[in-house]
């Protein structure tokens, strides 16, 4: 038995594959863009640094 000829641009058929074509990517919630927090913490370090270096400096 041959097998049936499909023509160009056309999908031959699957054999009982009921899946989708891949797996949708998970949301990543709060870590989707850790710049946002890498910033924050950099900035709260600066802050705290700048607190007791003016505190050093005004004595």
């Amino acid at each position: 038995m041959t097998q049936p000829l499909v023509p160009p641009q056309e999908t031959p058929p699957a054999e009982g594959s009921t899946s989708s074509a891949h797996q949708e990517r998970a949301d990543g919630g709060v870590w989707e863009h850790p710049t946002v927090w890498l910033a924050l913490i950099a900035s709260g370090a600066v802050l705290g640094g700048l607190f007791f270096l003016f505190r050093f400096l005004s004595f």
